[in-house]
């Protein structure tokens, strides 16, 4: 009998394994919250990527102004780029940790109930959603949310800068014909047109080496792991799903 209690006391689990309506409700409540918190998240996410659009469009209208208008706009507005690429990776991960409980309550509390079965609460998923909601952590770096959010919106804000660079360069205020117009036209100030295109070459390749690097899907549910565990068990339990 003692060993009885000894088990109820170690497990509050053990005593009963289905949820009764006023848990379900609570569960419901929970699931809206994490809900609304990630939604309010997305959009600060929008946010930032839309800053970075707009304040795009307006140095590409500046620069293609005027046929002697200077590029230097666009060169200027990839640092501001870069600071919102910063912001936006840094609100990406506090969005992914309100999400991925979402994704933990769809799977293993909905799902079982809309497919016939049952959920319970002296599974693992419960537990793990409880130690997460009693200590929050991060579940995604900073380098690889600077590489997620590249590979789904900056990439192609910065390639358009790029691109419009050198059709800048290429033909105003004439049609670039030798290399000695290319180092007059890149050339910033006292800086030399090769040093500038040095520093743009340093600038973007880490940018793509970044995004490259990034990439490994199969690894994302060990990417910040729980320090009593040593593996990121509520992200495993999400499954690999980014936004």
């Amino acid at each position: 009998m003692s060993e009885n209690a000894g088990a109820t006391d170690q497990s509050p689990y053990l005593g009963a394994s289905h949820y009764n309506a006023a848990e379900i409700g609570a569960l419901a409540h929970l699931y809206r919250g994490e809900m609304y918190r990630s939604t309010v998240w997305r959009t600060r996410l929008d946010t930032t990527s839309n800053w970075a659009v707009v304040t795009t469009g307006i140095a590409l209208s500046v620069t293609f102004s005027n046929i002697a208008a200077t590029p230097l706009p666009i060169v200027l507005i990839s640092f501001l780029l870069a600071a919102f690429l910063l912001f936006e990776a840094r609100r990406y991960q506090f969005f992914d940790v309100w999400n991925t409980r979402v994704r933990v309550l769809e799977n293993h509390f909905y799902e079982p109930m809309l497919v016939g079965g049952d959920s319970r609460k002296d599974r693992e998923w419960n537990q793990v959603l409880a130690a997460d909601l009693r200590r929050m952590h991060l579940h995604t770096t900073l380098i690889d949310a600077i590489g997620l959010r590249l590979r789904r919106n900056y990439g192609w804000i910065f390639g358009i800068q790029v691109v419009s660079y050198w059709a800048k360069i290429a033909v105003h205020p004439t049609p670039l014909t030798t290399l000695a117009e290319l180092w007059e036209r890149t050339s910033v100030g006292p800086l030399p047109g090769t040093v500038v295109l040095a520093c743009g070459l340093v600038f973007y390749g880490g940018l793509v080496a970044i995004g490259i690097l990034t990439f490994h899907p199969l690894k994302r549910v060990q990417r910040l792991p729980d320090l009593a565990t040593g593996t990121d068990r509520l992200r495993a339990l999400a499954g690999n799903e980014q936004y």
